[in-house]
């Protein structure tokens, strides 16, 4: 079953709900240590993008976007931009993250001078990529 097709724009799903769709502990892990972590509340909003139409959550830092997270079944989408002032950065952490974003990050192309990193959290180790490219959109 498709998210899109599971809450219409009239009805928006609260976060349990949005968990029990997933039906995988990455989202909950994800979601409870970017409120830990950075004291950021989510914010569920509806997109009509055709890339991920749908519900999706948002976690922002003051102005900064952290990530946004995109529900599928089983696992979800974790938007990462690294924009020019991370670059550097996250060219250095690449080597020791996962052979997925490593490759993910060299495909994905440029828009604006930033890379939106569109990352499948299938595994842990997915997830502790991601952890660390949120980290590094606050250092700068």
């Amino acid at each position: 079953m498709k998210w899109s097709d599971c809450y219409s724009q009239a009805k928006m799903p609260s976060m349990l709900e949005i968990s029990a769709f997933v039906t995988n502990p990455l989202w909950d892990e994800l979601c409870t240590y970017l409120e830990i972590q950075y004291s950021v509340l989510p914010k569920i909003n509806y997109s009509i993008c055709s890339c991920a139409p749908g519900w999706n959550v948002k976690y922002r830092k003051n102005s900064r976007a952290l990530c946004t997270l995109y529900p599928n079944e089983g696992f979800f989408i974790c938007l990462v931009c690294v924009g020019s002032r991370e670059t550097m950065e996250a060219e250095l952490l690449l080597p020791q993250c996962t052979e997925e974003v490593q490759n993910l990050y060299s495909e994905t192309k440029l828009f604006n001078s930033s890379r939106w990193l569109m990352i499948p959290v299938t595994k842990k180790e997915i997830l502790d990529d991601v952890k660390k490219l949120i980290a590094i959109r606050l250092k700068k």
